[in-house]
């Protein structure tokens, strides 16, 4: 096993490279730059900015600098956060979303799979119906509306009762402004889940060793806990590799509904003012984050399921 994960490792370093220059050029070649303003700027001083930032040299010289300081764990000067690094913002945004994403995913997990299993043992009864029905909406409604909708009935509405939530803002971590965005990040997770976890139930109860289990006479908690859960799970799994990564990164339109100063946030005020270097440092530490958990995912795979053999064993 560990020598198809170091395989796998070595592999995931040619990736990353494919997607560091494929990001890199594809953010040079988009119209525009870090420099440009609705208000003219002088063509001297853009001469000198663009020197500053060594924009003015060869692409291709730009790539290979920019190469090299990576393996050096740097990612550059921002181009509109003129007093940081892209490096400190991530330091500085990366601990908020990680919290955030933690408690969703968390969150998502508890909910979630029981959901999925209720639904299963229950199929076609009404049950089964209401629980879809509630995964269904968690899943059609986009976060930018769940967050908005969060914010008025919890920070209008319900503005004089004891149960009103701040509308946005970080405040340090306080409990009352995590609720609201971890609510929202986690709801539409707990709709997949709930959904994945559902179908593969019960695909599995329907599996010979479990009715084999069943006919021996073992209860039905014995049945769901020791021989269907583990083998219902293997898609949840799948599909939480790459969710977690998502979620730990930050969510850029929840995060910029709630004005929580993570890297998510940071992603999206890079694009909007071409911050080369800001962009590239958040897509790169996503990127590495969904490889990590794939890689992660594979391992797990091996311990929820005995079947499962890698190459070489």
């Amino acid at each position: 096993m560990w020598s198809t994960f170091l395989r796998r490792l070595i592999l995931a370093v040619p990736t990353l490279w494919a997607i560091i220059t494929i990001c890199f050029f594809l953010m040079r070649l988009t119209p525009g730059g870090p420099f440009d303003s609705d208000a003219p700027v002088p063509e001297e001083i853009l001469a000198n900015l663009r020197a500053r930032y060594h924009l003015d040299e060869p692409l291709w010289q730009q790539y290979l600098s920019y190469l090299g300081n990576l393996l050096h764990w740097d990612f550059g000067p921002s181009f509109k956060y003129r007093d940081f690094t892209v490096t400190a913002l991530i330091a500085q945004g990366f601990p908020v979303s990680l919290q955030n994403g933690a408690c969703a995913l968390i969150l998502a997990i508890i909910i979630g799979v029981p959901l999925g299993i209720a639904a299963a043992l229950a199929q076609n009864s009404p049950r089964d119906y209401a629980i879809s029905a509630v995964a269904m909406t968690g899943i059609v409604i986009p976060n930018f509306v769940m967050g908005q909708l969060l914010i008025l009935v919890f920070g209008v509405l319900l503005k004089d009762s004891v149960l009103h939530l701040p509308a946005g803002g970080w405040d340090n971590g306080a409990l009352a402004n995590r609720i609201l965005p971890v609510f929202c990040l986690a709801l539409p997770y707990v709709a997949y889940i709930a959904r994945i976890m559902r179908g593969s139930m019960i695909e599995t109860l329907r599996t010979n060793y479990v009715r084999t289990a069943r006919a021996k006479g073992l209860s039905s908690s014995a049945v769901i806990l020791h021989h269907a859960l583990k083998s219902a799970l293997m898609p949840v799994v799948t599909f939480l590799g790459p969710a977690t990564a998502f979620l730990l990164t930050g969510s850029m339109v929840v995060e910029t509904i709630f004005q929580i100063p993570g890297i998510g946030r940071y992603f999206v005020q890079g694009a909007l003012n071409r911050d080369y270097t800001l962009v590239m440092g958040v897509t790169i530490l996503s990127a590495a984050l969904i490889i990590a958990m794939n890689l992660v995912v594979d391992l797990i795979y091996g311990l929820l399921d005995p079947k499962v053999r890698y190459d070489g064993e």
